[in-house]
């Protein structure tokens, strides 16, 4: 379903649209109540129950949990039998768009994943595991400020929610395999049951692409890539890359890969 300019879902007024994929259109609209643009995120009309479960996932997730490093969701609806969300507008682009496949300095990498950090250590407080941290789910805004996106495939633990039948909105039973290639712990590729060291690996993964350029498993599909997760170590950094960080990345890219 495409919105033109002018449409209005509510209070929100429709500016036009920012982007779309597979699960939806992002719009930029205007909240008239409180004189603020916002971004609206519209899922397809009639969405099968997967691509729901993803998005009222994300709806929960992001509005559990009030942190700098994660995109803050001020609203959610439906529109003409079409959910949507409204959350934050952000003004920037994604680490994917930033890193292009080159290298950062160490001391930006550095700071973008101590806030990354942050972001996760806040979710995993309240228990709620990501499971999809990857480059293209990371936002820098203009002032530098990173934020976590797309939280549709995180898994929560019942203790963090209030509803009582909230705990069956992510379970997902043992050999499902549930992520992005790549990025995906041994566990994850194993579809085993996933825990906090889940991203914490994916923390590590981030890290070292950042620093390196490339990612740490490299294979030339999906199956090798995650082949190598199993049975391979990083790849050797840059000899550039002081020891200590050297040892810190390798220590988080294999946080779960001896420990499950």
């Amino acid at each position: 379903m495409s919105l033109p300019a002018g449409t209005t879902l509510g209070p929100y007024a429709v500016l036009g649209l920012i982007g779309a994929g597979g699960m939806g259109e992002v719009y930029r609209a205007h909240d008239s109540r409180l004189g603020r643009d916002v971004a609206i995120k519209v899922l397809n009309a009639a969405p099968d129950p997967d691509r729901l479960g993803r998005f009222e996932r994300e709806a929960r997730a992001t509005a559990l949990l009030a942190h700098p490093n994660i995109l803050t969701i001020f609203d959610v609806g439906v529109h003409e039998g079409s959910p949507f969300l409204v959350c934050e507008l952000l003004d920037g682009q994604t680490l994917r768009d930033r890193l292009a496949g080159e290298t950062m300095r160490a001391k930006d990498a550095i700071g973008i994943a101590l806030q990354l950090a942050r972001g996760v250590a806040a979710a995993h407080a309240l228990h709620v595991v990501h499971r999809d941290i990857k480059p293209e789910n990371l936002f820098l805004t203009r002032d530098g400020t990173l934020k976590i996106l797309d939280f549709g495939l995180a898994k929560f633990k019942a203790e963090s929610l209030t509803r009582p039948d909230s705990d069956t909105i992510a379970v997902s039973s043992p050999g499902l395999v549930i992520g992005t290639p790549g990025y995906m712990a041994p566990e994850q590729v194993r579809g085993a049951l996933v825990d906090e060291r889940t991203d914490i690996f994916a923390v590590g993964t981030v890290l070292y692409e950042m620093l390196v350029g490339t990612h740490p498993f490299r294979g030339g599909s999906h199956a090798e890539t995650m082949a190598a997760i199993l049975n391979e170590s990083p790849a050797s950094m840059s000899a550039t890359i002081p020891p200590a960080l050297e040892r810190a990345v390798y220590r988080r890219s294999q946080c779960s890969r001896f420990s499950t």
